[in-house]
């Protein structure tokens, strides 16, 4: 018979793996929805459609904005669902679904550790300065510019800078996120992951939908309708009617694999399990996504840039687990 040990150790490990696939699908779909509507429309739909979903779940089975640690959970949603995401998908439409997620995700672990040695006094220590050594050598091996002659200069800085955003926004979402966890424990209170992916995701969805206002209606003061209608055409995006009919299953896949249950599994994880544990799993994220870019993208990337990759994951995964 299994023990409760053992079923408590599977179980958030179950989390870590299913984030993984979920988030690499995620990507995918995240990709499709912003080449078709634009990344900041696509962000903020699919971010409003995932609120309206886990509000149910809190509301109902869980436990709404209660816990004790609503404010840190709060800030963590707008660094990681406004800030983090936000960059994320203005990187997606440049850097395309690989390139985007092995930047993201291997920077991120890099950028947690040094947010808390500056912010909590956490050592870093010589193992740990050697792995985030080691993924920045692979991510510049992987973005070296002679593997992506197809993608314009200009598009390509814009994309890796996007995507240095977004790894800020999501490693400084998970510090606060645990923190906030921590807050709720030593308050007595107990927070499912459910709930903290909607306590997160209030505060971000507000925050896109501002950066949806600005986005849309700076056209609108600064040149008309005719001016933004001709951007829209500039940007080769289909009308209103078509762009919904193509982009409607990709949001809600996107929706569903990514800040719904995607999150969902990756605070669980986070929850009850060491970092070390479940962020070794998580930053496979850019490996898993590469057979998912090949099927609906038609992405081959090249050999020193999927050596670069490899180089960097490992690094990522290196250092979760020195941390643990």
């Amino acid at each position: 018979m299994t023990s409760d040990g053992s079923r408590s150790h599977h179980r958030p490990m179950l989390g870590a793996l299913l984030a993984t696939l979920l988030f690499s699908a995620s990507a995918v779909s995240a990709t499709r929805t912003a080449r078709l509507m634009g990344g900041t429309e696509a962000n903020f739909w699919r971010l409003a459609l995932a609120a309206l979903l886990l509000g149910l779940y809190a509301h109902t089975l869980g436990g709404g904005t209660g816990g004790g640690a609503y404010h840190i959970f709060a800030v963590s949603g707008v660094l990681g669902f406004a800030l983090g995401d936000v960059s994320l998908f203005q990187s997606l439409t440049r850097l395309g679904t690989r390139l985007t997620v092995m930047l993201v995700n291997t920077l991120a672990a890099p950028i947690a550790a040094l947010t808390e040695w500056l912010w909590l006094g956490t050592t870093l220590t010589p193992t740990e300065i050697a792995c985030a050594g080691l993924i920045l050598a692979g991510v510049a091996v992987a973005l070296a510019p002679g593997e992506h002659v197809h993608i314009e200069p200009r598009k390509f800085w814009i994309g890796i800078f996007a995507g240095f955003l977004a790894a800020c926004g999501q490693a400084w979402g998970a510090v606060l996120s645990r923190k906030a966890f921590s807050l709720a424990a030593a308050a007595g209170q107990e927070i499912d992951g459910g709930t903290a992916s909607y306590q997160r995701i209030v505060a971000g969805v507000a925050v896109a939908g501002l950066c949806l206002l600005v986005v849309k209606w700076r056209w609108v003061f600064a040149h008309g309708r005719q001016a933004m209608a001709a951007s829209d055409a500039e940007l080769d995006l289909p009308d209103s009617a078509q762009k919904w009919r193509g982009a409607w299953p990709w949001i809600v896949m996107n929706t569903l694999c990514g800040p719904t249950f995607g999150v969902s599994c990756f605070q669980w994880a986070l929850k009850t399990t060491a970092t070390g544990v479940v962020l070794p799993i998580v930053a496979l994220t850019p490996l898993v996504v590469i057979p998912f870019a090949a099927k609906f993208e038609g992405e081959k990337p090249g050999a020193r840039s999927l050596a670069g990759g490899v180089l960097a994951v490992a690094g990522a995964v290196a250092l979760a687990l020195a941390r643990g």
